[in-house]
């Protein structure tokens, strides 16, 4: 913008100093997360000097926090939330989250679209997913008026025979069972957001989140150093949670870098 030259080192300070100054931000948007009565995660490779990494957001409608590690397994959970956390976690159906807590809910956006591919292949497969987009939109019209709690649970007590009903059919196509398995697998999960008002029937929200990093791991290919992967999580959570809120990003960054 300016005609300057800056050298790769200068803007690793510049990037440096930026991240010190939002760390207690950081950690105040740790903090809440931590105590989120609902939450939203999800997680997407990147790289760290051309090694396979994870980048995680743990996500609400008013904090956004990322933390990039080498495991994709339980053990970020546990470091990031700590085994004290109670709240619901929406999440698709990656085994450490289930090891984790079983307060879940189970994304129907990636059933939806997994039996949709299904129904699209193979003819056994379009009853299966007609049954389970009508019961979805069934369900989430019936909580549109945020119903009784009597109400709610009989809505999830046909929710669960309707689904029962569906994975107990014979299938003969093994991708179709291998749905199937999938489902009955997370049974307790699917209906979480029946009886808990508030909680979202997928996690969009968390996969809204991460498409700014995608776009970013396609620019950078792949972050250099451990001191870089922290400044990029200090960094990016704090500009994702401050435009969730409406601030103004640049105005909000160049206060702290004064203060």
């Amino acid at each position: 913008m300016h005609g300057l030259k800056i050298s790769p080192a200068t803007i690793f300070d510049l990037t440096r100093r930026a991240a010190e100054a939002v760390q207690s931000d950081y950690d105040a948007i740790l903090n809440k997360i931590r105590n989120a009565p609902i939450l939203y995660v999800d997680e997407t490779g990147i790289h760290v000097q051309g090694e396979k990494h994870w980048i995680w957001t743990f996500t609400t409608p008013s904090e956004t926090f990322f933390v990039i590690r080498k495991s994709r397994g339980t053990k970020v959970l546990i470091e990031v939330l700590t085994r004290r956390f109670r709240g619901i976690i929406v999440c698709d159906g990656w085994k450490p989250y289930a090891r984790f807590t079983n307060r879940i809910q189970r994304c129907w956006a990636h059933l939806l679209r997994e039996s949709k591919d299904l129904s699209e292949k193979f003819e056994e497969a379009i009853p299966l997913h007609n049954a389970l987009k009508e019961l979805y939109e069934m369900l989430t019209k019936a909580l549109e008026n945020d119903p009784s709690t009597e109400v709610r649970m009989n809505l999830w007590q046909l929710a669960r025979e309707t689904l029962r009903h569906l994975i107990m059919k014979e299938y003969s196509i093994e991708k179709v069972q291998k749905l199937i398995g999938k489902i009955n697998n997370g049974f307790e999960y699917w209906f979480t957001f029946i009886i808990n008002s508030g909680v979202e029937p997928t996690n969009n929200r968390a996969e809204r989140a991460l498409r700014p990093q995608v776009v970013l791991r396609k620019i950078l290919g792949t972050l250099r150093n451990e001191k870089g992967t922290s400044i990029h999580e200090r960094i990016m959570t704090t500009l994702a949670t401050w435009g969730q809120n409406g601030l103004n990003c640049l105005q909000m960054l160049t206060a702290k870098l004064a203060s």
